[in-house]
């Protein structure tokens, strides 16, 4: 499947708003292929030689739904200043079991690949939280315990499967209340 910016449905595509289907084991042959696919979008994207000859915007991670499959399936790399990778799986029906009551927010605020107009304001998440998945990178079950940025991610990226984007959690009312059990991540 070619991934590229043309083919990311985009938050005015009503498919975006699926809720997405547990993966079923072993995972079959086309998923594997689809969600290796995926990671190198996300390797890919943060190239910028490769993303502008390949129509490609920068992430770090997308999720299938928005493909249009509405399968529990997420890639997820996070690299450092120098491009090394810092983070990276390839996770397949990933849940969070525990979350902090403490939030962090991204103080520039998030971005999504299916969403192409600027909607500011601060998203409130958990500052950590425990994920369990099947990581088709080690082809084994793992848990992660995240904190501040990788744990914004996960959450964004699971935050798709059940048809939420980032600006659903935002206040219309007050885009930029400061929450008091919250830190800002830069």
């Amino acid at each position: 499947m070619l991934i590229n910016n043309d083919t990311i449905i985009k938050d005015d595509d009503e498919r975006i708003r699926e809720k997405s289907e547990d993966v079923s084991f072993p995972v079959s042959k086309e998923d594997k292929e689809l969600l290796m696919e995926m990671m190198e979008y996300v390797d890919k994207s943060t190239n910028e030689e490769i993303a502008e000859k390949e129509n490609l915007r920068a992430a770090v991670g997308i999720s299938a739904i928005q493909l249009g499959i509405p399968k529990k399936m997420t890639a997820i790399i996070i690299k450092d200043d120098e491009g090394n990778k810092v983070y990276e799986y390839a996770l397949v029906n990933p849940k969070i079991v525990s979350q902090s009551i403490e939030k962090a927010y991204l103080e520039s605020g998030e971005g999504c690949l299916s969403v192409e107009d600027e909607h500011q304001g601060y998203v409130y998440r958990s500052a950590r939280v425990k994920v369990k998945a099947y990581d088709l990178l080690k082809e084994d079950y793992i848990e992660i315990k995240a904190e501040d940025y990788l744990a914004i991610v996960l959450q964004h990226e699971l935050d798709h499967f059940k048809g939420i984007l980032f600006y659903d959690r935002i206040d219309s009312n007050n885009p930029f209340h400061k929450e008091d059990n919250a830190h800002p991540i830069e």
